[in-house]
């Protein structure tokens, strides 16, 4: 399907600023508008441009992507904000949800993961990073940040018993042997779920189970 994003991206680290708009830049469909490297940039570009994605660093000089995340969407609340973190900011990852942004990736993301969350933030969906941690999955659902606005999602008791295996990383395989189906009818199965969740990963899997009390804290594996 092809798209037309156009977006902006902030950085205080020029050179990660730079590779990351040549990789979006290259990907059909997506538009850089501007790059910013700090937070009053940032703001100066988006009232500018109106993209329909930001992707910004949490930690910038003069205004953090909190702040930014809170002021862009005061006067844009229909722009898709990405953060972009390091590993060990789960806390601050928190406090960017809070502030409304829709996604979050570490800076060490693979480029098919970053052009599959701009995609999916676009379509007003959510993004979890595929490298997710348990604590940061359980933090998530804990914090004020409520990420299932649809209306209240039925499952039967296969489908809850499929997701609480995959929490606790059970394989396609695994799974078919347990509840005595075959590896592609559990592979359907999986695909389904994801689809009726709206989840794209594990991480996405897992916060949906923890916040709708399929599977319980202390039996998550991740």
């Amino acid at each position: 399907m092809y798209y037309n994003i156009n977006i902006v991206i902030a950085d205080d680290h020029e050179i990660f600023l730079d590779g990351l708009a040549l990789m979006l830049s290259k990907h059909q469909g997506f538009n850089v508008l501007g790059r910013a490297l700090n937070g009053q940039q940032l703001l100066e570009i988006v009232n500018r441009e109106n993209p329909d994605i930001v992707l910004t660093d949490i930690r910038m000089p003069i205004l953090d992507g909190i702040q930014s995340t809170r002021q862009i969407l005061s006067a844009h609340p229909h722009t898709g904000i990405i953060a972009l973190s390091m590993f060990d900011e789960e806390n601050l990852i928190i406090e960017m949800l809070e502030a409304g942004a829709k996604g979050y990736l570490l800076k060490n993301a693979h480029k098919d993961e970053i052009i599959d969350a701009v995609v999916n933030v676009y379509q007003n969906k959510n993004y979890y990073c595929a490298q997710t941690s348990s604590r940061l999955a359980t933090m998530i659902v804990r914090s004020k940040f409520s990420p299932f606005n649809e209306p209240k999602i039925v499952l039967n008791d296969r489908e809850k018993t499929i997701i609480q295996m995959i929490c606790q990383q059970q394989t396609t395989q695994q799974i078919a042997d347990k509840i005595y189906l075959s590896k592609r009818t559990v592979e359907g199965y999986r695909v389904k779920i994801l689809e009726k969740i709206q989840a794209k990963n594990i991480a996405g899997v897992v916060i949906f189970a923890l916040k709708n009390n399929i599977i319980k804290e202390e039996d998550v594996l991740y």
